[in-house]
């Protein structure tokens, strides 16, 4: 599902030491299940790993943000986030969280195990630096998300979370197109062809000559309906 001008639908930052093996691993293969494209840093080298990081969150359309007990514990988690909520505010970049076993609290207070970890990676570091990461863990923790605590089904709320992604990827996606003259006309007289009020399956075909815009008018389409559909895929 990403676009030309994005290498990612989405860009995930978290402590690998408290989701990698459980939660994010369950949350990736849904994603997988869905044709949402992630960057996983998974064989990336400590030398490379922060401008490879960089690259990969301007290259996405959304990031989310696994808030953990240790997150801030990482100066490489704090940099990715400083990096994250730069993109948002320059770039109107889609930020999504989620406070895993953490309360959002502890996270904009600094407080508690939280705390105790972003002290540890404080150290050294100068006023501004610890100022810099304090302020991205207030903005970040101000927005709203999801909080497993709130759920009795891990996988329930990985469902939810992947289901918001589809429809914000959906919706923003379906914008690249605004600027396309006569777009919305083709696509209502594709959405008389397609009648999806009937249960009857169609396949419908748009011929013409190469460089008309055959494929555009198609991802156009496809993205304003797949995301009425269980399954779905772009070929």
């Amino acid at each position: 599902m990403a676009s030309s001008s994005s290498s990612y639908d989405r860009f995930p930052s978290f402590r690998g030491k408290d989701v990698r093996r459980t939660f994010l691993s369950h949350l990736l293969n849904e994603f997988q299940h869905r044709k949402i494209i992630s960057f996983v840093d998974n064989g990336i080298n400590s030398k490379s790993i922060h401008p490879e990081l960089v690259r990969a969150i301007k290259a996405s359309r959304i990031s989310i943000v696994i808030l953990s007990k240790n997150y801030a514990s990482s100066s490489w988690c704090l940099n990715e986030l400083l990096e994250i909520m730069e993109r948002k505010d320059s770039q109107d970049q889609m930020v999504m969280t989620v406070f895993y076993d953490v309360d959002p609290s502890r996270v904009r207070n600094q407080i508690g195990d939280f705390g105790k970890g972003f002290e540890r990676s404080c150290l050294g570091k100068t006023h501004d630096e610890k100022q810099r990461w304090k302020k991205a863990l207030i903005d970040v923790a101000n927005i709203s998300g999801e909080h497993s605590k709130n759920w009795h089904s891990e996988a329930a709320m990985i469902k939810k979370i992947c289901g918001d992604v589809s429809n914000e990827l959906n919706s923003t996606m379906s914008k690249d197109f605004d600027e396309f003259v006569g777009i919305e006309d083709h696509i209502e007289k594709m959405n008389l062809l397609l009648s999806l009020e009937s249960n009857e399956v169609k396949m419908i075909g748009i011929w013409g000559p190469a460089g008309i815009g055959k494929s555009t008018i198609a991802r156009a389409l496809y993205n304003r309906l797949s995301s009425s559909f269980q399954s779905n895929s772009m070929l």
